[in-house]
């Protein structure tokens, strides 16, 4: 621990280890799901909004 983490208290503490112990697990969670096969490169169009490929608009 750093020395600005042992000025906190021990609530403070325990919650950051928390934290980081959910970052972990979700790191190793996202190694485990499976890439799409034939999927776009890029970002998400569902989350950005990008519906066109080429230059032509495209759904699912």
């Amino acid at each position: 621990m750093s020395d600005t983490r042992k000025d906190l208290p021990p609530a403070a503490q325990r919650a950051l280890a928390e934290a980081e112990e959910r970052r972990r697990k979700a790191e190793a969670d996202a190694k485990q799901i499976p890439r799409e096969l034939g999927g776009r490169d890029g970002p998400d169009p569902a989350r950005y909004g990008d519906w066109e490929k080429k230059g032509i608009a495209i759904d699912f």
